[in-house]
């Protein structure tokens, strides 16, 4: 139960992470205003950098971690942590993985520069 609660919570972390600059983008054209918000930005942009930081020093998630010991290494068995587990891992390569989260945190830097938030 408690590894599926921790599971849920990776993955919705991974959603702000995602969903955040495709909404950031579509704001954009849109133009809502609320995308513009320095707290929701900055904290995107700390989100996806401390990924990438992660995967570059070679550090597993912690959220990974730590669900893998609730489960003693198995993996989910309830219908909640078996869905959202495979959403959320995929098998390839770890350099995939790294160059991905790498290529979204350029994105999302770059993004913070071309569409800033707004200052008071």
């Amino acid at each position: 139960m408690i590894a599926d609660v921790l599971l849920v919570s990776h993955f919705l972390i991974a959603g702000f992470v995602v969903l955040g600059l495709i909404l950031v983008w579509a704001g954009a054209i849109a133009g809502w205003s609320w995308i513009r918000n320095p707290w929701f930005r900055y904290l995107h942009l700390a989100a996806i950098m401390l990924v990438a930081a992660e995967a570059l020093l070679g550090y597993a998630c912690p959220l990974t971690v730590w669900e893998d010991l609730l489960r003693g290494g198995v993996r989910p068995e309830s219908f909640v942590g078996r869905w959202v587990y495979r959403l959320l891992y995929y098998n390839a390569p770890e350099w995939v993985f790294t160059a991905l989260y790498c290529a979204w945190a350029t994105a999302s830097l770059l993004t913070l520069k071309t569409v800033p938030p707004k200052t008071r």
